[in-house]
């Protein structure tokens, strides 16, 4: 999801707005698709350094939908489901990243 032009990082954003409308960003890290459904691994941003340094580094994982030719990101409401994606996540990310699994 990390894309490398002339040797610059130039990683995937996207801003999430919550039921009051106030907006979030987030870093795509990946993308996993199964015969389900596509899903995405969030990694929240900020502008300002104190809040990335105050933050707890938690993946946010959504589903990806599609309504109307329009992309959608919902909340993974089922635990196994979640649990199963979470998984696949990090096997997958470990490789890159440290990832403490509380």
């Amino acid at each position: 999801m990390i894309e490398e032009k002339n040797g610059e990082y130039n990683p995937d954003l996207i801003t999430l707005s919550d039921d009051d409308g106030k907006e979030y960003n987030f870093e795509v890290l990946d993308a996993v698709e199964t015969d389900e459904a596509r899903y995405l691994a969030l990694l929240p941003t900020y502008d300002d350094p104190q809040k990335f340094l105050d933050d707890s580094g938690e993946l946010v994982i959504v589903k990806v939908g599609e309504e109307n030719g329009e992309e959608y990101f919902y909340e993974i409401e089922d635990d196994e489901e979640y649990e199963t994606i979470a998984d696949a996540f990090i096997d997958r990310l470990e490789n890159f990243f440290e990832i403490d699994e509380e």
